[in-house]
């Protein structure tokens, strides 16, 4: 930290000291409500106006959330105990200086009028992973397949995004996992907590490659039961910087967050940090009862200025930590375009800062807005090494998903550092490719090293993945050597095994892993596609969809976007939200766009 940032601003202590009695205990009740400018007065937020409900609309052409209407009048009930804020005794010297630079609120609350309006930036400034689609492997050479899991979705919606726009979709930002892992598809579920995952696989005949077929392998997670939940200990980290003006921005991002605070309860504690040419304290640590606070906290928030980035991340986790509960959920949630320009900017410096907090114990997920200047790399990187989900938000739509509908998916995690290990019988199996996860792929003996960091995944949530593999005696991809010892290695498996699946996990802040395994053999193939369960025939859809827009070179030209649509279409089943149906008409649209 530069001497200029320690000396800048007024410490998050003096700020948490000044402010007045009983902002950070507990509300004697309840408190909820539309953040008017009288109300958020009375509560400190003196430059807050009403909340508009004007702006952004939802894509499926329903307005955007109104403002809240305030709770009938009804008794309240008797206060929760809630302990305060635990206030550290000492603090380290790098603790002190992200601290020394928090200015007060009335710093980060601007007034929009007296802040120009930037120019959109150009779309060619996305920034996105650069990664090559998995190649085919020879059984006899590397029989052993081995990937981190990935639970993330931002990839799903920023695709849609594009083509909802009417624009190409460029071929880096698709990466089918997570187009994938987008759905729930309905896995069974585990009998208990005692072993969080149970899997299922099907073996079907490839629709896109003739005599080739598909793994189909699927994670359920177990759920755990709103009632026995843990705490949350949150710090919203809103990027506030000039980037973030446009309605698909920060306007979207509050709504998001208010979706968030809704589900909160008396137990949640909830800080707010802002960032954009400085970073500071918005709203000091909160219970889930003032909920009307943290929507007016929010509604102050303005865009303009450079984007500090680095500076943000570090008070946010200053918070965190200074609020830190072994027993809770400790967690800093990331909104932004990820276009860091100030401080610390560079993704892999970024990355140890995040893989170093990750390690205290408090996690970070990011939510990524906007377009024209959407920095994916930053995204990814960030949620990969701070064991949280990165995702993209389009519409209130996609926040109400990722925030209400799957909150305790994203939030509550069941297992840290989930790997995938799978060992394909040479005897059966000639050749495989593992569909997506190109970022996520681990060495073969990173499977048992429980330093080596892999996924989390939370209450509820699933994880898929697709194999496509050539039997034994199908016409292989390359031709077999001249010179070269071509017999397979002695099967030890039992006769008629294609593979055998391995899970390793920790638990949520457990430092050693455990292991769960299964065969996968003739019991789990169908002699046709049409025959396979629902859940492996839209897993394969959703797969052939981001294949083709990714262009990959192993899909059949005679498998074209009308068999992908009629595929999606085969498999909608009970749809209670629509996404399905949504799915197969971005097919549609899918079959007018160019790719670049």
């Amino acid at each position: 930290m530069s001497k200029t940032a320690r000396l800048a601003g007024v410490s998050l202590l003096s700020f948490l000291t000044a402010l007045p009695a009983g902002a950070i205990t507990p509300a004697p009740q309840a408190q909820d409500g539309s953040p008017t400018a009288a109300a958020c007065a009375a509560l400190g937020y003196p430059s807050v106006g009403e909340v508009q409900t004007s702006g952004l609309q939802r894509r499926s052409g329903v307005q955007a959330r109104p403002a809240i209407a305030p709770p009938p009048s009804v008794t309240p009930p008797p206060p929760l105990p809630i302990p305060p804020v635990k206030e550290r005794a000492q603090r380290s010297a790098a603790d002190t200086a992200v601290l020394a630079y928090a200015p007060p609120p009335p710093a980060m609350v601007r007034s929009p009028s007296s802040l120009p309006m930037p120019a959109p930036a150009p779309r060619d400034t996305e920034r996105y992973p650069s990664a090559v689609a998995n190649p085919i492997k020879r059984t006899a050479d590397e029989p052993v397949s081995t990937f981190s899991i990935d639970v993330d979705t931002a990839a799903y919606a920023n695709v849609r995004r594009f083509l909802d726009d009417g624009l190409p979709v460029p071929r880096e930002a698709v990466r089918v996992e997570e187009m994938i892992n987008y759905f729930d598809y309905g896995y069974a579920r585990p009998a208990s907590a005692e072993t969080p995952f149970r899997a299922s696989v099907a073996v079907v005949p490839s629709p896109w490659s003739a005599q080739r077929k598909l793994v189909h392998i699927g994670l359920q997670g177990y759920e755990r039961p709103r009632a026995n939940q843990p705490p949350l200990n949150l710090v919203f980290l809103v990027d506030t910087s000039g980037s973030m003006w446009s309605q698909d921005r920060l306007p979207l991002a509050k709504k998001a967050l208010n979706v968030l605070v809704d589900q909160l309860r008396p137990q949640d504690r909830v800080a707010i940090v802002a960032y954009a040419g400085s970073a500071g304290a918005v709203l000091a640590p909160t219970d889930g009862r003032s909920k009307l606070k943290m929507r007016c906290a929010l509604e102050a928030l303005r865009s303009g200025g450079s984007t500090a980035g680095g500076q943000g991340l570090e008070l946010a986790y200053a918070l965190a930590r200074q609020n830190f509960d072994k027993a809770a959920v400790n967690r800093v949630i990331l909104m932004t375009d990820g276009d860091f320009n100030v401080g610390v900017a560079d993704p892999s410096r970024l990355k140890d800062v995040v893989a170093d907090q990750r390690k205290s114990g408090v996690y970070l997920s990011v939510y990524g807005f906007g377009r024209g200047n959407y920095n994916d790399l930053m995204m990814q990187t960030l949620a990969q090494n701070g064991n949280g989900t990165a995702a993209y938000v389009d519409s209130l739509r996609e926040a109400r998903k990722l925030l209400r509908d799957d909150f305790a998916s994203n939030l509550f995690p069941i297992a840290d550092d989930v790997k995938i290990q799978v060992e394909f019988n040479p005897r059966e199996v000639s050749e495989y490719r593992l569909i997506g996860y190109e970022t996520r792929l681990l060495n073969r003996e990173d499977f048992n090293n429980d330093q080596v960091d892999a996924g989390e995944v939370g209450s509820g949530a699933s994880v898929t993945a697709l194999y496509e593999i050539t039997p034994a005696g199908a016409a292989p991809s390359s031709d077999p050597l001249r010179y070269g010892d071509e017999k397979p290695a002695p099967a030890t498996g039992k006769a008629g095994e294609l593979a055998y699946l391995k899970v390793r996990y920790k638990p949520p802040g457990g430092s050693a892993s455990k292991l769960i395994e299964r065969p996968i053999g003739p019991a789990d193939a169908y002699a046709r596609l049409g025959a396979a369960p629902e859940a492996t025939r839209l897993a394969v859809a959703v797969a052939a969809y981001g294949q083709k827009l990714r262009g990959d070179p192993w899909l059949d030209p005679s498998f074209d976007w009308p068999a992908v649509t009629a595929l999606a279409q085969g498999a909608r089943g009970e749809d209670p939200y629509g996404l399905r149906a949504e799915f197969v008409q971005l097919t549609r649209a899918a079959a007018g766009a160019k790719g670049d």
